[in-house]
């Protein structure tokens, strides 16, 4: 049997072992998918150990996507570009990262018929989630990016890092209901309103009375709909939750792992099983 394991620290709200599992067993294929939890000062030792034969790649995840990099032997052209890697394939111990979370995003925003060429966006959040869909989005041709992050210096380091492929600007506190309301497409990248442990939180990242007027997209995907988007649908926005993004991202390094095309319809269902309350 081969492997492939998620990097995630914490783990356990993870629906992705539940889709790729049942995206092998659709292909017929000896894998099995595992999700392990890394604490950050393991990363190295347990990235090492993915050079086995055993071992087809990973996913990596929060908070895991930027310290990755240096671990590996070879990133891709997007990986780079992105400066995060969110799938690794090994090939006979040499470790390739690769990034399908841009593409997963774009693959997810067309799901909404929404296209952002031409249009403005605010994106909240400069982690590695949000580059990829920095990345996506001015690759697309919007004719402006905001982006907001509690940390200004992250914020204006992801903003220096992209400002040659389109117009960014990193917004304050001050600015942001400003951008929210001039916004046609809103992009949250944060884990704010994510249940963990078992516990969600019940907030926005918006300031309160703050609620956007465009497309809005959380890549939050437990629970299905975050507080920004419960809001946002009452206010008439076309809403969407992470999920579509992560099957698609998910699809793509299913291909990659194993050459096969994704079962995606397999990959949603059984997705949507695990996130129904028991």
């Amino acid at each position: 049997m081969k492997r492939v394991y998620l990097l995630a620290y914490p783990a356990g709200h993870s629906v992705s072992p539940a889709m790729q599992n049942a995206a092998f067993a659709e292909r017929g294929l000896d894998v099995r998918y595992e999700a392990l939890e890394v604490p950050p000062a393991e990363l190295p030792e347990v990235v090492a150990r993915f050079r086995g034969n055993e071992v087809l790649g990973a996913n990596v995840t929060i908070p895991h996507k930027l310290a990755v990099m240096p671990l590996l032997d070879e990133l891709t052209a997007a990986a780079q570009a992105i400066g995060a890697v969110n799938t690794i394939v090994n090939r006979d111990g040499y470790l390739v990262g690769h990034n399908t979370d841009a593409d997963g995003f774009s693959r997810a925003l067309a799901d909404l018929a929404s296209d952002p060429s031409g249009r403005t966006a605010l994106l909240l959040g400069a982690g590695g989630a949000a580059r990829a869909v920095a990345f996506a989005l001015l690759s697309s041709g919007v004719a402006r990016l905001d982006i907001y992050n509690r940390t200004q210096e992250r914020a204006r380091a992801l903003a220096g890092d992209f400002q040659a492929l389109g117009w960014i600007e990193v917004v304050t506190s001050e600015e942001l209901p400003d951008s929210v309301s001039s916004a046609d497409l809103l992009v949250n990248s944060t884990s704010v309103g994510m249940e963990q442990g078992g516990v969600t939180e019940d907030i926005s990242p918006l300031p309160v009375g703050v609620v956007p007027s465009g497309v809005v997209v959380d890549l939050v995907y437990r629970p299905p709909e975050t507080r920004l988007l419960r809001e946002a649908r009452v206010a008439g926005c076309l809403t969407q939750n992470g999920l579509p993004m992560l099957i698609y991202q998910g699809a793509e390094a299913f291909k990659l792992w194993t050459s096969q095309s994704a079962p995606v319809e397999v990959m949603f269902r059984a997705a949507r099983d695990q996130l129904v309350p028991r």
